[in-house]
């Protein structure tokens, strides 16, 4: 401690200083880097340290408050929950010779088209520092007329979609799956939750500016009916109170009876993402693993589709722009995850997903591929390609994929 003994006018101080770090929960917190030792202290100083611990206190009342009521109102589920299709399809069975389309799509809830430069994505959780929080009403509405007329004009037998809002601060409370649903009139419609806050506060500083309620998912619809549909919970979980205010991640999972008396077996998936090191997704994949080998072992197909938030195995993260990464890291799935006759299928030629930390720019903006599909070996992939949108509704780009049932190998 080093300490020095000043005088102006009439007034004396003794300034010590004794920096001090502190870590909680990841953050570094640091005090502040002196004390003043008050001898004779001018009364528009002493109103001065008022206000600011008075504007201490409230910041403190503040934070503690918005962690009791997100503790206290925090979304715990069931590890298998039951899921009742909202529509009824007229399909079902599934003939097995069947040729199968798929759609995965992660609609970023209506709210990160071209324009967004994400706070998040730039580490802003104290302040926005004037980058979007939530997009304005004229570009949301300009995202969900995007998504809709897509739904309109584009042909699937299964749309498998992530972030889809129902009731959300900043989608504007519209009901994505609801109108979604609309749309496809003779289709099975289904809706699983895995975000269900009653007000994330980020930006922490912004309390006028904050993220708000949020009610989203996955929704997932099909021209066929399934037998049986069920949510299943994924292991990991973020740190107490970030876990609070984040996803609880989950399979969306449908049984399709198929004619020769299997069945056809699909997973919507949404994979964690800001685990830079990939713990999280390292359990969320070992759990999945085991459910793809049961169904497949039972003699079903198996189609696994979705926002994996991670490279398929060998693909180079920074493919389409290597070595500028911005100071992004995509995981890849681990070689050997699955026996070597499941695919991976995607398209290589063009990325699913946008970096939203600035608005989009092509040739500028990191890219890569995180949305794609899995299948068993009994499931024969006879295309697949991404949409290419260039980003203009969301961060993600819908990957279209068409299949036929086979009895063995599709090698």
């Amino acid at each position: 401690m080093n300490a020095k003994r000043t005088t102006k006018s009439n007034y004396i101080f003794l300034v010590t200083w004794s920096s001090k770090r502190t870590t909680i929960n990841g953050f570094i917190l640091f005090t502040l880097p002196f004390n003043l030792l008050k001898v004779h202290m001018p009364t528009y100083l002493k109103r001065a340290l008022k206000y600011l611990a008075l504007l201490s206190l409230i910041v403190l009342l503040y934070v503690a408050v918005v962690v009791i009521h997100g503790t206290s109102t925090d979304y715990q589920p069931e590890q298998i929950i039951p899921l009742q299709s909202t529509k009824a399809a007229a399909v079902a069975p599934i003939p097995e010779d069947s040729i199968l389309s798929f759609i995965t799509w992660n609609i970023g809830y209506g709210g990160l088209g071209a324009e967004s430069n994400f706070s998040f994505d730039q580490g802003r959780m104290l302040f926005s520092g004037g980058a979007m929080v939530r997009p304005s009403k004229a570009l949301s509405d300009k995202n969900h007329e995007g998504i809709f007329n897509f739904m309109k004009t584009t042909a699937a037998d299964f749309f498998l979609f992530q972030e889809v809002d129902t009731d959300a601060k900043r989608s504007y409370g519209v009901n994505q799956f609801q109108r979604i649903s609309e749309l496809l009139p003779q289709y099975a419609a289904t809706f699983s939750t895995n975000f269900l806050v009653k007000r994330v506060p980020l930006p922490i500083l912004e309390p006028w500016n904050a993220y708000g309620r949020v009610e989203s998912g996955l929704g997932s619809w099909s021209r066929f009916q399934p037998a049986e549909a069920t949510r299943y919970q994924l292991p990991g979980e973020f740190a107490w109170p970030t876990r609070i205010f984040q996803l609880d991640r989950c399979a969306a999972v449908f049984r399709y009876k198929v004619k020769n008396g299997k069945e056809l077996v699909v997973f919507n998936i949404h994979n964690s993402a800001h685990d830079r090191e990939g713990e999280l997704k390292r359990q969320e994949m070992a759990f999945l693993r085991e459910l793809f080998l049961k169904e497949y072992e039972k003699g079903n197909y198996v189609v696994a589709a979705g926002d994996w938030n991670q490279c398929p195995p060998f693909f180079k993260f920074d493919t389409f722009m290597p070595g500028k990464t911005q100071g992004y890291h995509q995981l890849n799935i681990e070689d050997g995850f699955l026996p070597d006759d499941w695919r991976w299928v995607y398209d290589p030629v063009t990325p699913s997903n946008r970096k939203t930390k600035f608005t989009y720019q092509p040739g500028e903006t990191f890219v890569t591929i995180i949305d794609f599909f899995l299948i068993s070996p009994n499931v024969k992939a006879l295309g697949i390609k991404t949409l290419n949108q260039d980003f203009k509704y969301s961060d993600h780009q819908p990957v279209w994929m068409e299949i036929q049932l086979t009895d063995g190998a599709t090698m």
